[in-house]
């Protein structure tokens, strides 16, 4: 046999296929193309990921607590007791963090005379948002008005309401959380001394994510 193809033969017993991968012989970390994209952790849902566009629709439902009371209606002379609220809340993200959106809410609460005062706030909110692994952090503020009646009295003014919320993702569509809000409501009569009405909301949120 001659010495080139000897040569030849040598090489090809030492270094099979002249070092090319066949698809059977590919490294395992190493994807084919069209081959599905390697899902990191397991596959689970990344909560981080929101963009600009997504929006949340949630219904809560709790416990309100009057708290401090100023003015013309006084710590000792409110009268009123522990109450129930509930709200429908809509946000829009304007970017991964950033919401804005819209919320209706409404109380009531008991006297010692057995009467109710009734609140039924409504208004635009905005909040801030951030997430650690499947859990999100928003922290929102609503300004608006609120009507109120009690007995056969009524009052229009206004609401500031800050709030802070823990909730747990449990899918790409629903989260569940945990929220407290705090209530301001001033109230200018005319003719009238000015009262300050300070209420505590404990409540549970149901989160619907689209």
């Amino acid at each position: 046999m001659p010495r080139t193809w000897s040569l030849f033969l040598l090489l090809f017993l030492i270094f099979p296929g002249l070092g090319l991968f066949s698809q059977e012989d590919s490294p395992p970390d190493q994807q084919q193309p069209g081959a599905p994209p390697i899902q990191s952790g397991g596959g689970e849902y990344n909560a981080t990921m929101y963009t600009q566009g997504d929006k949340t629709f949630t219904i809560t439902l709790g416990i309100i607590i009057p708290t401090y009371f100023g003015g013309a209606v006084s710590n000792n002379n409110h009268g009123l007791s522990v109450g129930g609220t509930g709200t429908l809340a809509f946000s829009y993200f304007l970017n991964s963090y950033f919401f804005l959106g819209g919320e209706l809410s409404g109380m009531f609460c008991g006297t010692r005379a057995q009467n109710m005062l009734y609140i039924v706030p409504f208004g635009a909110r905005l909040g801030y948002q951030f997430v650690f692994h499947s859990f999100e952090f928003p922290i929102t503020l609503m300004i608006g008005a609120a009507p109120q009646r009690y007995l056969e009295k009524s009052y229009f003014g206004l609401i500031l309401k800050p709030g802070a919320s823990v909730f747990w993702r449990y899918s790409a569509d629903w989260s569940f959380g945990l929220n407290a809000n705090w209530w301001f409501l001033p109230q200018w009569p005319k003719g009238g001394q000015d009262a300050y009405g300070n209420f505590m909301e404990i409540t549970l949120s149901a989160r619907y994510h689209f």
